[in-house]
């Protein structure tokens, strides 16, 4: 779910030849799976808030979303009123959008993937993950950086040519201690820079350290981005598979 951005900074590098990235000496991919697997949780119970900020106006979206790893996802939009009762449902690679309004069930095919998600900066992918950022890249370490204060890894993620993703490449600064994503950047397949994701506000949600605010900037786009803030997060609570149906996404609650 899992999932743009939120999140300029002046980066403090430490690269160097022979540099320790860390006592156990990670290679890229375990950090970037730690990082996916502390967000993500077996399961995942969220209730957010997103605001979309525009250079004339703001507008403000309430959601909570349902996960199971990175297979399964469910989010619900509970507010506006005229968007209430509107849906996503992922399973595996396929997804689906429940409009109440016109009480119609759409299946969204891989060329919507990178449209705006709900008028915001996120995309369709962003949101319900269609993508694994463990198993659909290579993963390079280039160094360590500061972000928020905190010492990341800094890790380049190109995409295998098989894998069916929307990035041509994914730089991504990954907090040494906590693993927490705290900084990404999103690249097209001619090198140029979309957005850029921030995580801020570090606090403890469902019992893991993790930033409570997420924040998206397009890079061409002055004036514009997208703030997503957890109100609430459950970790590993059971779920059954057959809760994630079209049938279901009709009418969770």
């Amino acid at each position: 779910m899992n999932v743009k951005k939120i999140f300029l900074l002046t980066l403090t590098c430490f690269l160097g030849t022979g540099f320790l990235f860390s006592q156990e000496s990670l290679d890229a991919k375990t950090i970037v799976n730690r990082s996916d697997e502390k967000l993500n949780g077996k399961t995942s119970i969220a209730e957010m808030k997103m605001t979309i900020v525009r250079p004339a106006w703001q507008r403000e979206v309430l959601l909570k979303t349902w996960g199971v790893e990175d297979k399964l996802g469910l989010i619900l939009i509970t507010g506006p009123a005229r968007d209430k009762g509107t849906a996503f449902l992922r399973r595996e690679k396929e997804i689906w959008n429940w409009q109440p309004s016109i009480d119609r069930v759409i299946k969204l095919p891989p060329s919507m993937m990178m449209q705006s998600w709900m008028g915001s900066d996120f995309t369709n992918d962003d949101l319900v993950k269609q993508s694994s950022m463990v198993d659909d890249y290579s993963h390079e370490l280039l160094g360590k950086e500061e972000v928020e204060g905190r010492a990341c890894y800094k890790i380049e993620m190109i995409p295998h040519e098989d894998a069916a993703v929307v990035w041509g490449k994914i730089l991504i600064w990954i907090d040494s201690e906590e693993y927490m994503q705290m900084k990404v950047e999103f690249y097209d397949e001619d090198d140029y820079l979309v957005n850029t994701m921030y995580g801020k506000n570090v606090k403890v949600l469902g019992g893991k350290t993790l930033p409570s605010v997420l924040e998206v900037i397009p890079a061409e786009e002055e004036g514009h981005k997208t703030i997503i803030e957890y109100l609430s997060l459950q970790f590993d609570k059971p779920m059954k598979d057959s809760f994630f149906s079209v049938q279901n996404m009709k009418r969770v609650r």
